[in-house]
């Protein structure tokens, strides 16, 4: 019995799982690694990086293998995991030329306005969703370009900046909206007064103003409402809302309630 067991129990060592990797040399690795990431299969590029990272230990290949890894988990859709690598490498390699790589990378990854394959249906946009991610892109991007005005990676960041702004600004009038259309006048002029203060020279502003000018009406301030009909008639003296009003919102094809 116990050389049946022990027989059973060397068996059962010899078929635990060998690394496929184990006499590949650095360089074997990184060109796999490359080929899988390049054929879309971002699991198995993130583990032989995994294994790079070891190999190469301390080496600039380390560090593009840290910087490689983020991407794939950036393009698998896995935010947390691409953010934490690249604050783990902006961390230990406070240096590297790559530094600007790795904001443009951590911009890009919490950026992400891809609503996925059933955000055409909805008409949903960055403006109507959280915005907490669209904050933190923006910080990387803003700290790029502070630090590293002349990358290569600066322009593109300058304009993924204004846009979410843009969209910051939309957002807060959207929430205005939503209050004003429910009756919640001081939450509805709170919300378009954030625009205002905070988002100056977004395209929303207008938009915002005249919630100001309609919540501020409703409540019987009219001295306030005075005095954003006037910052709307100075500063967007063609505008459409004080003639027409707002836009009516149409409904997805979908919403049939």
């Amino acid at each position: 019995m116990l050389a049946v067991c022990a027989a059973l129990t060397l068996a059962g060592c010899s078929s635990a799982p060998k690394d496929p990797t184990a006499g590949w040399s650095v360089s074997k690795i990184e060109a796999e690694a490359k080929a899988e990431r390049d054929a879309g299969n971002f699991e198995k590029a993130v583990t032989l990086l995994e294994k790079l990272e070891g190999r190469a230990a301390g080496t600039p290949v380390a560090q593009q293998a840290q910087l490689d890894k983020a991407y794939a988990h950036y393009k698998a859709g896995e935010v947390a995991q691409a953010e934490a690598t690249l604050d783990r490498f902006m961390k230990n390699h406070p240096a590297s030329p790559a530094i600007d790589y790795a904001l443009y990378l951590k911009g890009l990854a919490s950026f992400n306005d891809n609503l996925g394959m059933f955000g055409f249906l909805s008409r949903q946009n960055l403006s109507e969703r959280d915005q907490q991610a669209a904050k933190t892109s923006f910080e990387s991007f803003r700290d790029l370009v502070n630090r590293f005005p002349d990358s290569r990676y600066a322009p593109d960041s300058r304009l993924r900046m204004t846009y979410i702004i843009n969209s910051l600004a939309e957002h807060e009038v959207h929430v205005a909206r939503y209050y004003l259309d429910r009756n919640a006048y001081l939450a509805a002029a709170n919300r378009a007064q954030t625009a205002v203060a905070d988002y100056s020279g977004a395209p929303a502003l207008e938009e915002a103003l005249f919630v100001l000018v309609k919540a501020y009406d409703a409540l019987g301030m009219t001295n306030l409402r005075d005095d954003a009909k006037r910052v709307l008639t100075t500063n967007f003296p063609q505008s459409a809302y004080l003639t027409n009003g707002f836009k009516p919102k149409s409904d997805p094809w979908w919403k049939l309630w």
